[in-house]
Order: C-alpha cells, then structure tokens, then sequence
C-alpha cells in the first residue's frame, strides 16, 4: 500500500476584532473565518476589552472601528501602537476616508477600509496589512502619500479644512458634532474643561468661525453629513 503522506496544516494568523455593534461584529467574525488562513481569535465592543484582549490574547493584528463608546477608534489606535507597537491595525469604519484615513495612517494604523465595501475587498485588506502593507484606496494614497511627504498639492476638496485641525481638536470637534456638551467631552476625552475649552477656541480660529454658536452648528453640520 502507498505510504501516507501528511499534510501540514495551514498556519492561521489571528484577528482581534474591535466593533462595538454586534451584528457587524459577527459578520465580520462569520467572514473572516472562512478563510482558511485566517481566524479570529477574539472580539471587543470598547477600549476596556480590547486592551484587555490584546495582552491576553497577542493577535497578529488587530481589526478596528473607528467609533467606539467612550473612546475613539483613532485614540485606541495610539494606545494598541504603544502596548504593542509590533501589532498591526487596519481600521474598518462608516466614516469617510478623505477625513480620517490620513490621520490614521499618521498615527501608526496600518490601513483603512469603509464598512460597504464588498467582502472580498476587506479580506484583501487584512491579507495585505498582515503581509506588511499598507492598505488604503487608490483614491486616497495618492493625497496620504502627497501629505505626509509635504508636497505641495492644488485645491483642497470640499471639507478639507477639518483636515487642519488636530488630531484631538478633531475629537472634541466630532464629539461636538454628535450633541456632546463640553463636560462632556471632558470625561469621555479625560480632558479638563479649560482644555476642551482652549481646543474649541483653536477649531474656531482655523475653521474661520467668530463664536461658539458657529462651530455647534458647523460640528452638527458636519456629522450630519458624514450619516
């Protein structure tokens, strides 16, 4: 009779799953899972239990919304990139990319992809994060590449002019936008007020608008317009 032979099984690399929706959360899991290279080896709705799963269960990358509760998906991007700098991130969001793509890719993400985009598309995503890319649309890299080389480029789309601010002034701006009282986004952001203050009084100054009245309805203007 012939001799066996065995097969080596297929080496998996292991996916941290951050999304504080459930259902998405799960069809994410259901999809990455089909594939035979990958698995998913556990999943976080929030900060807390993500930097809990990151130490617990060393993923080889982690998969990341971009809005949490409590946190933001940018601000626990740079926490993952301190605890373990090793780790990958690509960020999965609903957000426009134009917006936050470049700030992720600033702050040491390692791609960006939009929820609607089709399964085949994101598994892509993964697979070339993992291997070391960097995964963003080729709408997009151009202008990532263009900004981060400090090249100068033409006219600005419509809205460029939030790309101005800082990544936290970007925080507090969004966190305005969605109805958040400054004491508010003092607790969520761990900010005092006079900071939360002093961040508003610089997005007015760069945004062009004379008072706190302007930037409410500009912020909920805004995240209107981003769904």
């Amino acid at each position: 009779m012939p001799k066996k032979t065995s097969v080596a099984p297929i080496s998996q690399k292991r996916v941290l799953i951050v999304d504080d929706h459930p259902i998405f959360r799960a069809g994410l899991t259901g999809l990455v899972n089909l594939e035979a290279d990958l698995i998913v080896c556990g999943e976080a709705h929030d900060a807390v239990q993500a930097l809990a799963a990151l130490e617990k269960l060393k993923p080889d990358l982690v998969l990341l919304d971009m809005s949490l509760p409590g946190k933001s998906g940018l601000e626990l991007l740079k926490d993952v990139r301190a605890l373990s700098p090793q780790t990958p991130v690509l960020i999965i969001s609903m957000h426009d990319e134009t917006l936050y793509a470049e700030r992720v890719i600033r702050a040491g993400g390692r791609g960006y992809i939009m929820k609607q985009e089709g399964p085949g598309k994101i598994i892509h995503a993964i697979r070339r994060v993992l291997a070391g890319g960097i995964s963003v649309s080729e709408s997009i890299s151009s202008q990532i590449l263009d900004a981060l080389s400090g090249a100068k480029v033409g006219p600005k789309p419509s809205g460029a002019s939030v790309s101005t601010l800082t990544d936290r002034e970007f925080e507090v701006y969004r966190l305005l936008g969605q109805g958040k009282e400054p004491h508010d986004i003092s607790g969520i952001l761990h900010l005092s007020i006079k900071t939360v203050d002093t961040h508003r009084m610089h997005i007015r100054q760069k945004l062009g608008l004379r008072n706190a009245t302007e930037l409410i309805h500009h912020a909920t203007r805004w995240a209107g317009e981003q769904g």
